[in-house]
C-alpha cells in the first residue's frame, strides 16, 4: 500500500510530506517530499544590501535565530577582513549558546509530546520562556533577533543584563535533571527510543549527517572544537558522542548538550572581556548613535551605510558553525559591489533528513514519528 503522511500542520515539524510504501505495519520504503515552505530567502538576499541581509537569516530557521545570524556575519567579515573585538565576539558565544538552548528545548517538548508524553513539553516551555525573555532584554526581539552584525552586535547588552543570564544559569542545571527524572528511565520512553531507527556511523557519514544525528552513531565531530571560531578555542567543554545510533542515543546526547551549553554560558560570564562591542571600521559599522548626534564624519557614514550600503572585496568564502542541528554553512560570493553576488545556505536539516530512510526502511511504521523527532528537523531551513 502507499501511504501520504502529511502535508503535515506547521505546528509540527514544519510542512513535510512522507510518501510510505508500506505492508501491513512494515515501511517498505519511504520518500521524503520537499518544499512546501520555499521562499526563496537565498535569491532575495541578491536583492539587498549585506547588513539588510542579516534579518532574512534569522527566519530560515527560526529555532536558532542568531546561530545563523552569526554564520552570514562571519563569512562576510571574513571577506572584509574584519578583527572583531573580544568583548563582541564572547558574547556570541553566550548568546549563541543560549540559543542551542532555546532549540534544544523545544525540541525536546515537542519530540517527547510526538511519542505520548505529553507532561515534558509544559517543563521545557517554562524554561524556554525564560531564554526568550533574556534575548527580548538584549536585542528588544523574542524570536527574530538580528542581535548580530556585520563587525560585531548591535547594542551593548543593557544593565541587568548578565545578572538575569547568571541567575537563569544558576537554576537551569536543576530543571534538567527534571526532564531526565521524567523520561530517561521511564520504561515506556525507552521502549519507544531503544533500538528504534538505528543508523551506522558509515551511513550518517555517507549521508552528509551531522550534528546529533551524526554523533549519535559515534562519530565524534563538533565544529565549534574542530574548527573553531568567535573564540570557542578559548572555552572548555566536552563533545557528547554514543554510539548506539538509535532514537535514544541522540536524546541523550541533546540533553547532555544542554548542560555543556549552560556550562560555556557561565564560561562566558565569569571571563567576559572589557572593551567595546564593534569593530573598528567606520566605513562599514554603523556609529555609536551618541556619536552620530554630536560628530558630523559620524552622521555622515550612517548616512551613507544605510542608504548605499558598503563594498565587500570580490571573492568567495564558505564559513560554516555549528547549530544545534549540525553544520550550518554559508556560502557568500561577492562581485565587489553593496550587494552579495550569491548567497547559499547548506542546511544541516536538509542532509540530516536523507538518514530518514535508513532508520525507517524494515521497521513499523509506529517508528516513523519518533525517527523523524530524533533528527530534528526544521522545513524552513530545508526548503527556504
Amino acid at each position: 500500500m502507499i501511504l501520504n503522511m502529511g502535508p503535515q500542520h506547521p505546528s509540527t515539524h514544519g510542512v513535510l510530506r512522507l510518501l510510505l510504501e508500506i505492508e501491513g505495519e512494515n515501511v517498505v520504503r519511504i520518500m521524503p517530499d520537499l518544499g512546501f515552505l520555499h521562499t526563496g530567502i537565498e535569491k532575495t538576499c541578491e536583492a539587498k544590501f549585506y547588513q539588510q541581509v542579516v534579518p532574512l537569516t534569522d527566519r530560515i530557521d527560526y529555532l536558532c535565530p542568531m546561530t545563523n545570524n552569526l554564520c552570514y556575519v562571519l563569512a562576510v567579515e571574513k571577506l572584509l577582513g574584519l578583527e572583531i573585538p573580544p568583548r563582541a565576539q564572547w558574547l556570541r558565544v553566550m548568546l549563541n549558546e543560549l540559543t542551542r538552548i532555546n532549540s534544544h528545548l523545544v525540541w525536546l517538548g515537542t519530540h517527547a509530546m510526538d511519542i505520548g508524553a505529553l507532561t515534558v513539553f509544559l517543563y521545557c516551555f517554562r524554561e524556554r520562556e525564560d531564554v526568550l525573555r533574556l534575548f527580548e532584554m538584549v536585542s528588544g526581539q523574542r524570536m527574530m533577533t538580528s542581535y548580530f552584525r556585520i563587525g560585531g552586535v548591535a547594542l551593548e547588552p543593557p544593565l541587568g543584563f548578565f545578572e538575569k543570564v547568571k541567575e537563569f544559569a544558576g537554576r537551569f542545571p536543576a530543571r534538567v535533571d527534571e526532564y531526565e527524572d521524567l523520561l530517561t528511565h521511564n520504561p515506556i520512553w525507552t521502549m519507544r527510543t531503544k533500538g528504534v531507527a538505528r543508523i551506522t556511523a558509515e551511513d550518517a557519514v555517507a549521508l552528509g549527517a551531522s550534528g546529533p544525528t551524526l554523533r549519535g552513531s559515534g562519530v565524534d565531530f563538533d565544529l565549534r572544537r574542530d574548527m573553531p571560531y568567535s573564540s570557542y578555542e578559548k572555552f572548555q567543554f566536552k563533545v557528547p558522542v554514543a554510539t548506539e545510533g538509535d532514537v535514544f542515543a541522540r536524546y541523550i546526547i541533546r540533553v547532555q548538550e544542554l548542560r555543556e551549553s549552560i556550562a560555556l554560558v557561565r564560561q562566558a560570564l565569569d571571563g567576559m572581556p572589557e572593551g567595546p562591542t564593534k569593530a573598528d571600521a567606520p566605513k562599514v559599522v554603523l556609529p555609536d548613535r551618541e556619536k552620530m548626534k554630536t560628530q558630523m564624519e559620524a552622521m555622515i557614514y550612517h548616512f551613507k551605510i544605510i542608504t548605499e550600503g558598503f563594498t565587500v572585496p570580490a571573492g568567495e568564502v564558505y564559513q560554516a558553525v555549528e547549530s544545534p542541528r549540525g553544520e550550518m554553512g554559508y556560502y557568500v560570493v561577492s562581485d565587489g559591489t553593496a550587494k552579495p553576488y550569491r548567497v547559499h545556505m547548506r542546511s544541516a536539516c536538509l542532509a540530516n533528513l536523507q538518514t530518514l530512510p535508513k532508520m525507517c526502511e524494515g521497521r513499523l511504521i509506529a517508528d516513523v514519528v519518533a525517527a523523524i523527532g530524533s533528527i530534528d528537523i526544521v522545513l524552513g531551513e530545508i526548503d527556504r
